[in-house]
């Protein structure tokens, strides 16, 4: 199992936050799918006023490269990203186009 942590910012609107959270309340079974068909097995999203941090677990089987061509091929998937893209914004440093983030880790307490 891998993890990674990444992260990105929302629209800096309170009623725009809360729109992607119920959003999120309610994720697409066809996302859902998938993640888990890309070798995502666990994926977690915290929220501190606009920014997010998304913690997600994977298996051998995972690249970005292939989630990236699964996602690109799926339309539903395509239809949530756009729809989400409405409340998300790059952060600073970010390519075009470019939305999650991944962090690097700095620390842990397992070594």
């Amino acid at each position: 199992m891998t993890r990674y942590c990444m992260t990105l910012d929302l629209k800096d609107d309170p009623k725009l936050v809360d729109e992607y959270v119920r959003w999120h309340r309610e994720v697409w079974d066809e996302v859902k799918d998938s993640l888990l068909q890309s070798g995502v097995s666990g994926l977690e999203i915290y929220l501190l006023g606009n920014r997010l941090c998304m913690i997600m677990e994977t298996d051998d089987s995972f690249s970005f490269e292939r989630k990236a061509e699964m996602d690109a091929a799926n339309v539903r998937v395509q239809e949530w990203e756009e729809l989400m893209w409405r409340y998300q914004q790059a952060l600073p440093g970010a390519k075009p186009g470019e939305k999650w983030m991944l962090m690097e880790n700095i620390f842990s307490l397992a070594g």
